[in-house]
């Protein structure tokens, strides 16, 4: 097997002694060049901050159209709120209604207790 040896040569200069490495200039940017630059980059952040307000939650929509109107249930010893949901509105999904009233009384869990107020879409009791 023949291995592959790379050398490197420097060209001799024209007196015959080795050539200086060549000359790594700086890039140089004009007084107007920054400005461009500084100028970009102030967009750029600009623009992010801007779209991170603008899609923030402080940039919902309110619409005072959405109130809700409720009533008060009790609920009785024993009782789930499922069996709220069914008594209120005996005719439409259980899911839906158990859904509206935990979100409307933002409860952590669809779980009750005895003598528990809860706030119920009028929607329901028609």
């Amino acid at each position: 097997m023949s291995a592959i040896v790379s050398s490197i040569s420097i060209a001799p200069s024209i007196d015959g002694t080795p050539a200086a490495a060549p000359v790594r200039t700086r890039l140089r940017i004009t007084r107007r060049g920054r400005r461009v630059v500084a100028a970009t980059v102030a967009l750029g952040v600009a623009g992010i901050v801007g779209g991170v307000l603008l899609a923030g939650p402080g940039a919902q929509a309110s619409d005072s159209s959405a109130a809700v109107a409720f009533e008060h249930v009790t609920v009785e010893g024993g009782e789930t709120l499922w069996q709220v949901a069914h008594e209120i509105a005996p005719t439409k999904d259980p899911r839906d209604v158990v859904s509206d009233i935990v979100r409307l009384n933002a409860l952590g869990s669809a779980e009750v207790s005895a003598g528990q107020t809860l706030a119920v879409p009028t929607k329901y009791s028609d």
